[in-house]
């Protein structure tokens, strides 16, 4: 009797091994929801999308009709008005170059006349002569000049965008930083010139009596002009004693506690020779005698007033 060879056993299945996916493999098996499963079904059971009756087909072939003709009408307008409006395209490039062009012009003639004019004003105060004259030509800057004096530079701190509150200009009208400010500068400035400065210049910017020194945000305006630092200062004068008398002076010391405070760098040196410019513009401006008023002469109402002339 032959023996039956014993049945192996195969062990439990091998696990699947997107076993643990199950959510991602009913989505993707299940892709389409009951719902619509069920009216896609009804649907075709009652014959598919295009409708069975000949008013509906009518009706069905109008609004295809209707939309080509829209679809074709707005192509037909765009392509005829497309060459309508490269043309007012290229019409409104022109004239815009146009008018840059005559802005172009018109401010080079500003140029030139600014220019003849302040070649006329120098002339016109090199006319007088006397011991006047030289005085009136450096005070109005209307010439170069050159001679011995200082050169000082005042820049901002390297860190410029910390610092502490408190030092020498405490203020609440914005914080103190590092930065050089228009105050610091009329201050230097106005310390030169007491010192015995007889001309001044900031980054070439020559100033005379009618110079302003002014902010626009962080920068500094030298009549209307702006600055940016390092600010150079040359000065005309006596070079030793104008740099003994400034640092001495009240704007020195305010310019030392600056940098002892708010870490703003100077520097000042004596120059055998610096060279000034001549202001870019002169203002001019005359004094005449005021009038007498009636019934009383010119001392008379000199003493009333306290002044002379206006």
């Amino acid at each position: 009797m032959s023996q039956q060879s014993p049945v192996r056993s195969t062990g439990t299945p091998r696990a699947r091994p997107d076993a643990s996916m199950s959510l991602l493999n009913n989505v993707m098996d299940h892709g389409l929801d009951e719902g619509y499963a069920e009216a896609a079904a009804r649907r075709d059971a009652a014959g598919g999308e295009l409708p069975r009756t000949l008013k509906a087909r009518l009706w069905l072939a109008a609004g295809l009709v209707l939309a080509a003709l829209v679809v074709t009408v707005g192509a037909a307008q765009a392509r005829i008005s497309a060459p309508v409006v490269a043309k007012e395209r290229e019409e409104l490039i022109d004239r815009i170059h146009d008018e840059t062009s005559a802005a172009d012009a018109l401010e080079r003639d500003v140029e030139k006349l600014r220019d003849e004019v302040g070649d006329r004003q120098r002339a016109a105060l090199r006319r007088p002569s006397g011991a006047h004259a030289e005085l009136v030509d450096l005070l109005s800057g209307a010439t170069a000049v050159r001679g011995q004096g200082l050169r000082l530079v005042v820049d901002d701190a390297k860190d410029s965008e910390q610092g502490g509150g408190g030092g020498p200009r405490e203020s609440a009208s914005f914080a103190d930083t590092g930065r050089v400010r228009d105050r610091d500068m009329q201050r230097v400035v106005n310390g030169l010139w007491e010192s015995g400065a007889e001309a001044i210049a900031i980054n070439d910017q020559r100033l005379t009596s009618l110079s302003a020194i002014r902010a626009a945000g962080d920068a500094i305006l030298v009549d209307n002009r702006p600055l940016v630092p390092p600010y150079t200062v040359l000065a005309v004068g006596d070079g030793k004693k104008l740099s003994t008398a400034f640092q001495d002076s009240a704007d020195g010391q305010y310019l030392h506690a600056l940098q002892e405070n708010f870490d703003i760098r100077t520097s000042i040196s004596v120059r055998s020779e610096v060279r000034l410019p001549a202001a870019p513009s002169l203002i001019v401006r005359t004094a005449k005698p005021k009038a007498a008023a009636p019934g009383k002469g010119n001392g008379q109402d000199a003493a009333d007033t306290g002044k002379g002339t206006s």
